[in-house]
């Protein structure tokens, strides 16, 4: 799984969670994804003046996710950046699956 923490001024919400639902779909469609969750974030709660997204990436393999990070993981994050600057900033993690119930 791969999840991306997203921090926005609130005064752009709208804006960006369209572009969000736009890019979401982009990278869901590349070869080696699986699904996606987009959650807007409770606990703990986003920073004054922000709102806080997590969006969950399931892949196929690690060798999906080099393949992405590698080819299209760098155009994708600069335009987030072109369009919104320092209007939002991201935490990105790596996770691995343990056990499932």
């Amino acid at each position: 799984m791969y999840e991306v923490n997203l921090f926005v001024d609130a005064a752009i919400e709208g804006e960006f969670a369209a572009w969000l639902d736009a890019h979401v779909r982009e990278i869901v469609a590349l070869p080696g994804f699986t699904g996606v969750e987009v959650l807007r974030r409770r606990e703990p709660p986003a920073d004054a003046g922000e709102v806080a997204f997590c969006t969950q990436y399931r892949l196929r393999d690690v060798t999906a996710f080099e393949a992405y990070l590698r080819d299209h993981a760098p155009a994708m994050r600069a335009d987030g950046i072109a369009r919104f600057g320092r209007r939002f900033r991201a935490e990105r993690r790596v996770l691995s699956p343990v056990a499932a119930f």
